[in-house]
C-alpha cells in the first residue's frame, strides 16, 4: 500500500519564516539567511499562500506574529532544531559552541524569541538550540545543558536559580467589561465567560476565592490546551481569561486585551533557570546563564 502524501510547505518558505520570526527586523533575519529581505518577505508570503493564513501582522511599525504565527513558530521549532542538530552531528566541526536550552513554548514565543536576535549579536561564537516543551525535560537523560521551569524552584537534581517572577490577572478584550476602576464583585462578573486552560485547571477558584468570590460553576468555564489560545478567544470579546505575565505583556502592550480590575498578582510560581546539579556548566553555557539573568533583571526594572 502506498504511503499517504505528506502535507509539508517549501521548506525555502519555512526557513524564511523561521528567521523572520525569531529576529527583530527582517534585515536581520535576511542577514543571517544570506538573503534580501525582500527574498525574505517574499518567502514569508509564500508560506501564507501555502498555508492560507496570515502568520505576520505588518500593520505596525515593524511586522510582528499573529496569534496563528506564534503558534505555528512554537510548534514547528523543535523540529527545526532537531533537523539542525542532525545536520551539525553530520558535519565538520564549526568552531561554534553548542547549548541546548529547553522551556515552555508560550515564554519562548513571547519573551524568548523576540530577544534572540540580541543573544546572537552578543555571541556570534554560540549556537544556541532551543527545546520548547510543555514537558520537564530531563536535563542530563535528554542532553540538555540548560533549562528554564515554571514552578516553585524546588525540583531533585537540579540546581535552580530564580529568573522572572510569575503574576496573573484577568485579562479580556476592550469593552467586553466596562467597570470604571470597580474591584471584582459577583455583580459585574454575571455572565461572564471564564476562560482557563488544563495546566492552570484552578485558576479561577483561587482567584474567586482571594477576591471574596464564589468560583464560576464548571459549566461557566472554557478550557483550552494552550495558554495563546485561552488569550485568542478573550480577544474575540467571549469571556475573560487569566492573564500570566510575563507570557500576557505583548498582549497588553498592544491593546489586544486589557487588565479590567488593574494590577497582577503573584501567582506562588516563577520561571527558574535549571542545571543538572551535580555538572558544571560549560563556558558558553555558563555565558548564556550570564545572559539570561541580565536579560531578565532588564524585563523586572522596565516592569517592576
Amino acid at each position: 500500500m502506498a504511503n499517504p502524501k505528506l502535507t509539508l510547505p517549501p521548506f525555502a518558505a519555512l526557513r524564511a519564516f523561521h528567521a523572520a520570526a525569531t529576529h527583530a527586523r527582517y534585515r536581520d533575519a535576511a542577514e543571517s539567511l544570506g538573503l534580501t529581505e525582500s527574498a525574505i518577505s517574499h518567502q514569508v508570503r509564500r508560506l501564507e499562500e501555502f498555508l492560507r493564513t496570515a502568520l505576520i501582522d505588518r500593520s505596525g511599525r515593524r511586522p510582528t506574529l499573529t496569534e496563528a504565527g506564534r503558534r505555528y513558530l512554537a510548534q514547528i521549532e523543535p523540529a527545526i532544531q532537531q533537523i539542525h542538530a542532525a545536520t551539525e552531528a553530520l558535519l565538520p566541526a564549526s568552531g561554534r559552541a553548542i547549548v541546548r536550552l529547553t522551556l515552555p513554548p508560550s515564554l519562548a514565543a513571547t519573551w524568548l524569541i523576540p530577544r534572540l536576535g540580541a543573544f546572537e549579536r552578543a555571541h556570534a561564537e554560540i549556537d544556541l538550540q532551543l527545546v520548547t516543551t510543555t514537558r520537564v525535560v530531563d536535563l542530563r537523560r535528554d542532553q540538555v545543558e540548560l533549562g528554564v521551569r515554571h514552578g516553585k524552584g524546588d525540583w531533585p537534581d537540579v540546581a535552580a536559580t530564580f529568573l522572572l517572577p510569575e503574576t496573573a490577572m484577568p485579562v479580556c478584550a476592550p469593552g467586553y467589561l466596562d467597570l470604571d476602576g470597580k474591584p471584582p464583585s459577583a455583580a459585574n462578573l454575571r455572565g461572564v465567560r471564564f476562560i482557563t486552560t488544563v495546566n492552570f485547571p484552578d485558576d479561577w477558584e483561587e482567584w474567586t476565592r482571594a477576591h471574596g468570590l464564589e468560583p464560576p460553576p464548571p459549566g461557566d468555564l472554557i478550557v483550552f490546551d494552550a495558554i495563546e489560545q485561552a488569550f485568542q478567544v478573550a480577544e474575540s470579546g467571549h469571556g475573560l481569561a487569566m492573564g500570566r505575565r510575563p507570557v500576557v505583556d505583548e498582549w497588553l502592550a498592544r491593546g489586544r486585551l486589557v487588565a479590567p480590575f488593574g494590577t497582577a498578582d503573584p501567582t506562588g510560581a516563577a520561571y527558574y533557570l535549571c542545571r543538572t546539579a551535580d555538572v558544571a556548566p560549560t563556558a558558553a553555557g555558563r555565558r548564556v546563564e550570564r545572559w539570561l539573568a541580565e536579560t531578565a533583571a532588564e524585563w523586572i526594572a522596565a516592569h517592576g
